[in-house]
């Protein structure tokens, strides 16, 4: 599985990178450079609980993804997670209190469990369990906002816990952004960088990839505005579409090569900066990373998903621990079929698949 982790193995590089930075600058932030350093440390003891659990027979995947709340302030044009339904206020009964969720992170923190991703909705409505985050901190926690309700209590709470590390939503520059996600963001979200990078609190950039946004985001020129104003991780999400309509926007593989090309000339010229692509980097991972290969998705209300993109669920960990989940009957079906190995040429493997895992259900 030794190529499984070459993502885990770019990121950690990353931060390690981003540390000779930081101690660059330490006598204007030294908590910042004190607090990756320690996370290094905290990142190699992780990795061995998790070839504990290996060497047992148990693979444990180094990310998760949490959607927090199936609650958001915005309606964005071509939003997947409203057409799914996993973005909506109508389940906001069945949503889990922060203590589950404080209970889900300490889990994590047992089995080695590196990177917890906190989404939405707008993750930014759920401060209690953002609270609940802050305190551990053997674990990095990327919330993926919008960005638009990041007021000076978020930055003083990111600026106290420099393991919440906010991942701010933008489609590129303003004409774009504004498209997409109401007239006026663009310069909101440029502030609000702006309040970040003031107090030097790690944060970065969430942009979503349509064949409209591909050239300008991934210019030098967009990315040496980011850089300039602190952002010091960018992760290119491809679009997924929401319906036929909206299927010209969805990269196809002539984008998908570009992208590739792109960001490791990026990676060259940033060495101080982490580019991910989703799903993109999974194709040199010997296939899909979703269903506990690398990661798996947990609803707002509890349910274990293989990904964001493929929300089908057996399992529910109101009632089930973390490493059941791992055990989830779909979760070893779609091993079984190898649904998530072979030739990965980018795209969402299980998203394209649909209909075959809603088989597996049955």
């Amino acid at each position: 599985m030794g190529t499984e982790f070459s993502l885990v193995n770019y990121l950690n590089e990353g931060v390690e990178s981003i540390v000779k930075g930081a101690m660059k600058a330490s006598f204007q932030n030294p908590k910042e450079a004190k607090f990756i350093m320690k996370y290094i440390l905290e990142s190699k003891k992780a990795a061995k609980k998790r070839k504990t659990f290996e060497d047992k027979g148990q693979h444990i995947p180094p990310f998760l993804i949490s959607s927090i709340t199936s609650s958001c302030n915005l309606f964005c044009k071509g939003c997947y997670a409203r057409a799914n339904n996993s973005c909506s206020e109508k389940s906001n009964r069945e949503q889990m209190t922060s203590d589950k969720w404080e209970d889900i992170f300490k889990q994590g923190k047992e089995l080695g469990i590196s990177f917890i991703l906190l989404a939405g909705g707008e993750p930014l409505m759920r401060k209690d369990v953002i609270e609940k985050a802050s305190h551990i901190k053997e674990i990095i926690f990327p919330i993926f906002t919008n960005g638009t309700i990041l007021d000076e209590e978020y930055i003083k709470l990111f600026d106290a816990n420099r393991n919440l590390v906010p991942v701010i939503s933008i489609e590129g520059n303003e004409s774009k952004t504004d498209a997409r996600r109401g007239k006026g963001t663009y310069e909101l979200l440029i502030n609000k960088m702006d309040s970040l990078n003031a107090k030097v609190i790690l944060y970065g950039a969430s942009i979503t990839i349509t064949t409209e946004n591909i050239y300008n985001v991934t210019s030098e020129d967009f990315i040496s505005e980011l850089y300039s104003r602190g952002c010091k991780l960018v992760i290119f999400v491809e679009y997924v579409p929401v319906d036929a309509s909206t299927k010209a926007l969805a990269p196809t593989d002539k984008e998908r090569s570009y992208l590739e090309n792109e960001q490791a000339h990026l990676r060259k010229i940033y060495e101080d900066m982490i580019f991910i692509s989703f799903p993109g980097d999974e194709k040199h991972s010997g296939g899909c990373l979703a269903a506990g290969r690398g990661f798996f998705h947990i609803n707002a209300n509890g349910g274990v998903e293989p990904c964001p993109f493929s929300p089908f669920s057996d399992t529910n960990l109101k009632n089930s621990s973390l490493l059941d989940a791992l055990q989830s009957p779909l979760f070893k079906k779609l091993s079984a079929a190898e649904m998530l190995l072979g030739e990965h040429k980018g795209g969402c493997v299980l998203f394209e698949k649909e209909e075959e895992v809603k088989k597996l259900l049955l």
